[in-house]
């Protein structure tokens, strides 16, 4: 599977502008079976819901399934969501047949206020394209091991969304590697550049992991760029058969 994914220089509060300039990005990623975006991909990573959020058909799914079908290749980013009287940090993983899976971020963080704006979810997702079972999450679960632990092989590739602050790039580098090691998955992360509206910098370094927690490639630092590589199933079922480190791994329960 060819994946890839688009580090951006999200425009503060914008939708229509990030859809517009992410079209450009997205003509680059020649050949894609699955292409992933930012977390807050149309506005940054905003504590300014009511104004931003979108319907769960709203305007910016619509432009996912539209992008999705014109480069046949599935499609997955966060964005701002409003369900009832909830907001939420939603993301969408969407394929040329108009399906959309959505996964809400479990681990609000709480050191910009998120947790005061938005709705945690309760459920882990994972999405099946192209023959790939693929595990959404977005930024800061990134930093919870039991959260991601891919119990019994249960999925092969975990794809991250962020905003991932410049401050953290050694933690954002460690975890990326450590998650695919420990869970024996592919792992691609994109994370956007360029300072947010509070004035935060983020130096993207959007990867791509093995299995065996190799780096296959890794985006510029500070620059909207376009990475891909290809994923090889025969290759992680061989690893996982001759090396089955989920035979040995604890078993636990997931707890409120």
């Amino acid at each position: 599977m060819h994946v890839f994914a688009i580090q951006h220089n999200t425009i503060w509060e914008d939708a229509q502008a990030n859809r517009d300039a992410l079209e450009g990005l997205l003509n680059q990623a020649h050949g894609a079976c699955l292409i992933a975006l930012p977390e807050m991909f149309t506005t940054g990573f905003s504590m300014n819901p009511a104004p931003l959020a979108e319907p769960a058909e709203g305007p910016t799914l619509q432009w996912m399934r539209q992008m999705s079908a014109q480069h046949q290749a599935a499609i997955v980013g966060s964005i701002i969501v409003r369900d009832g009287g909830q907001h939420l940090n939603q993301m969408l993983f969407v394929t040329p047949d108009g399906r959309a899976v959505r996964y809400n971020k479990r681990h609000l963080f709480r050191m910009g206020g998120e947790h005061r704006h938005y709705s945690p979810g309760a459920q882990q997702v994972v999405a099946e394209h192209g023959g790939w079972r693929i595990r959404l999450l977005t930024c800061y679960d990134l930093r919870f091991p039991v959260w991601c632990r891919n119990r019994s092989n249960g999925y092969d590739l975990l794809v991250v969304c962020a905003s991932w602050p410049a401050a953290r790039t050694l933690a954002w580098e460690t975890l990326l590697a450590a998650r695919a090691i420990e869970n024996q998955c592919y792992v691609v992360a994109c994370n956007r550049v360029g300072p947010d509206g509070h004035g935060v910098e983020h130096l993207g370094r959007s990867a791509i992991y093995s299995p065996w927690g190799e780096r296959l490639v890794l985006a510029p630092d500070g620059q909207p760029a376009v990475i891909g590589a290809q994923l090889d199933m025969q290759a992680l079922r061989g690893f996982r058969a001759s090396f089955p480190v989920a035979n040995d791994a604890d078993a636990f329960e997931l707890l409120g």
